[in-house]
């Protein structure tokens, strides 16, 4: 008799425990997975929209671009459809802030570094992007954009720098990203290792030029390629800047 109270009480506390168990289980049926932001990697670039306090945009050496329209609280990824995700460089043209453009490729010197694959342009601030061309500078550290006239455009490219190559420099366009010129060049070792723009004279730029080549053991870097040149005419052209307290012999 007794052993028969202790099974109907197990029983009873057993269909008790499952009850209760199905009583605390939640609903998943009403949770949504939900992203909040990047997380880790390295930061390449930032860039914010003039006049819109809470927009900017990051780019980082392989996680693509991240958007954020609320100051950093929330960030969404808007080039996770591209086939590369090495980023450079980003400019916003002043004129458009829809204009948007990226250099892929990480640019820093590093041994395990991400190349990237030539240039892209977003007309709709960050939504679609279009592959412009230089698919083979490998790396694109700056990207200028004219401030009154957004289809000329500049790009630095350091290059792939495992090797000697051809694309690597300066380029520019004049409508927008269908046609580009390599309008500064050194040698076949030497890249693009800075662009600026005169914030007063968009006619006037400076560029630094830099040997670099990376090899499995280490990276050589300095040389006869180096040095600092300035264009007067949007980048048409260019020439090396010498004395003036730089080195004569520039590494």
């Amino acid at each position: 008799m007794l052993r028969s109270i202790r099974i109907i009480f197990a029983l009873l506390s057993v269909g008790f425990v499952f009850t209760l168990v199905q009583a605390q289980q939640p609903n998943t049926d009403a949770l949504r997975w939900r992203y909040i932001g990047p997380v880790g990697n390295r930061v390449t670039s930032i860039v914010g929209v003039p006049g819109q306090t809470y927009v900017y945009y990051a780019g980082s050496a392989s996680g693509g671009i991240f958007k954020t329209i609320d100051g950093g609280i929330h960030w969404e990824p808007v080039f996770d459809a591209q086939p590369v995700s090495s980023i450079g460089s980003l400019a916003i043209a002043a004129s458009d802030p829809n204009i948007v453009w990226a250099g892929t490729g990480e640019a820093w010197i590093r041994s395990h570094i991400s190349v990237g694959q030539g240039i892209y342009k977003s007309t709709d601030a960050g939504k679609t992007w279009k592959l412009m061309g230089l698919d083979n500078t490998g790396r694109i550290g700056h990207v200028v954009i004219n401030p009154k006239n957004p289809d000329i455009v500049m790009a630095c490219a350091v290059g792939h720098a495992y090797g000697p190559q051809q694309e690597r420099g300066v380029f520019r366009t004049t409508d927008g990203g269908k046609n580009w010129v390599r309008v500064l060049f050194t040698d076949e070792n030497s890249g693009c290792s800075d662009l600026v723009m005169d914030p007063k004279n968009p006619k006037t730029l400076f560029a630094g030029m830099w040997p670099l080549v990376i090899h499995t053991w280490g990276r050589e870097s300095g040389g006869p390629g180096s040095g600092l040149f300035v264009s007067h005419d949007e980048g048409a052209t260019w020439t090396k800047i010498t004395g003036h307290g730089l080195p004569t012999h520039t590494t």
